[in-house]
């Protein structure tokens, strides 16, 4: 059974709080600051047997201006739209606000049902709260801590009224050992048709990151073909990491936009620091990074040590270089390359799009290189033809001499998993293999079986003697 509740109220009262205990971790950014909250975030969750789709909110303040709180009102007011019962916290400490009362009216004029929670109720000194809570006309209000996970059992069974049938959960991987074990007798190459199978029928997890201000959420809307992020002009208007479910021509994908990522050294305080660490979990959780980057500042330390992060977690990565249409192309384009050649030579061939995210410029051949440098994330390559290669490299370029001056000998190669695509070379002496040797391998072996713009890794490891446990 699913339902799907949005947590409202103004800022400060708890809703954050109230979404991580009900998620089980922390996944919303929590802070001591009101306010900290813009955008819709949104998780699917377990509540003891019932199946939720709970959306934390923007705190509600009252603007008639075209400003940025009336922008995250209107994010807030799709949340309740969309959702199937409202929970509604007030700070009973506090009592009753006038800004309750005026979101208490709005919410009655959208005809949503509604839980109200009295929350911070740790002890009696709130009673007077929860009585004064009967005038918003909302209902009987329950008793609630969220930090302390008082009153869970009432707003559990308040929640029961709202269930619905539950759709098919498509999010998990599938188990590439599961299916191996179960079917002994697959072939290297049946087995890879069976994953490639099944991983088109599960979402890919697509994160969108970057510098403040190149266009994340902009181009996060401009995909989605809606304005589901809040933007503007404003840097750092995001500041937590959103998940949307979308498909892009069949395809599901998890589409992630993350806050803006500045240089450590610049990061003031500690919401900041909060906001970079949620961007970095979400980028390094995520299958297939999007690096989005200003035309007019291409690849600049901060763009380099973000890429050169993604690609060390083992992500596929992918460059948009927004706002192409405002800027002096051959220049960024000769300033790309040459960024690419000499810092980030790990991955080589990375794919790169230029794009143009407010105007939609630029988006097929973005989701094009998304899919293409997925596929080759998770390209297993059969033994016979990686053996062949791997002969073929050797007579070609001997392993070098070890430190007893005898030639180290590589016997075989297999690879170990995909995702990224590792790989295990065995040998007699896998210490005095030099990393220049395993670097000619790396690069022959990204050219020979189209694995450009990946992360690869190889791995030496040592060969037993078949005799060490026989008896003389």
């Amino acid at each position: 059974m699913s339902i799907t509740a949005a947590i409202i109220g103004r800022p400060n009262v708890g809703k954050s709080t109230l979404f991580n205990r009900l998620a089980g971790r922390k996944i919303a950014i929590v802070h001591d600051m009101p306010g900290v909250t813009r955008d819709r975030k949104e998780a699917d969750i377990t509540f003891r047997d019932l199946s939720l789709k709970i959306t934390d909110t923007a705190g509600y303040e009252l603007s008639h201006e075209d400003n940025l709180e009336k922008r995250m009102w209107l994010q807030t007011e799709r949340g309740i739209k969309e959702a199937d019962v409202c929970i509604f916290m007030i700070d009973a400490r506090d009592g009753v606000h006038p800004y309750d009362e005026h979101l208490a009216n709005l919410v009655r004029k959208l005809h949503k049902p509604v839980i109200l929670l009295a929350n911070k109720c740790e002890g009696k000194a709130q009673e007077d709260g929860i009585y004064e809570a009967y005038k918003l006309g909302l209902g009987q209000p329950i008793p609630f801590s969220a930090e302390h996970g008082l009153g869970l059992e009432d707003l559990y069974e308040a929640l029961k009224e709202y269930d619905k049938p539950d759709p098919e959960d498509e999010n998990q991987a599938p188990d590439e050992e599961k299916i191996r074990n179960e079917n002994p007798e697959l072939s290297d190459e049946e087995l890879t048709a069976r994953l490639d199978e099944e991983y088109k029928k599960r979402p890919i997890q697509l994160a969108i990151v970057g510098r403040p201000n190149v266009g994340k959420s902009t181009l996060v809307n401009a995909l989605l073909n809606d304005e589901r992020m809040l933007t503007g002009p404003e840097a750092g208007v995001t500041r937590d990491a959103i998940t949307v479910a979308w498909e892009w021509k069949g395809r599901k994908i998890n589409l992630v936009d993350t806050a803006g990522l500045r240089r450590q050294s610049r990061v003031e305080n500690s919401l900041e620091k909060m906001a970079a660490a949620s961007t970095k979990h979400a980028a390094f959780m995520a299958q297939v990074v999007i690096l989005v980057l200003d035309a007019d500042a291409v690849l600049d330390k901060q763009d380099l040590t973000i890429a050169r992060k993604v690609l060390d977690e083992g992500r596929a990565l992918v460059i948009a270089v927004n706002k192409w249409d405002i800027a002096n192309r051959q220049e960024a384009l000769d300033k790309l390359n040459y960024k690419l050649q000499t810092s980030l030579s790990q991955a080589e061939g990375i794919p790169t799009v230029t794009i143009s995210a407010l105007k939609k410029e630029g988006l097929d051949k973005l989701m094009s290189a998304v899919f293409k440098v997925y596929d080759r994330w998770n390209l297993r390559v059969p033994t016979a033809p990686l053996n062949t290669w791997f002969q073929d490299m050797m007579e070609m370029n001997p392993p070098p001499l070890g430190k007893n001056k005898r030639r180290i000998k590589l016997r075989y190669i297999t690879q170990a998993k995909t995702r990224p695509p590792s790989f295990y070379i065995f040998s007699s002496n896998p210490e005095g293999l030099p990393e220049a040797y395993l670097r000619y391998l790396t690069n022959n072996l990204r050219e020979t079986f189209d694995m450009r713009g990946i992360p690869i890794r190889i791995t030496v490891r040592k060969t037993g003697n078949p005799y060490a446990n026989k008896k003389k």
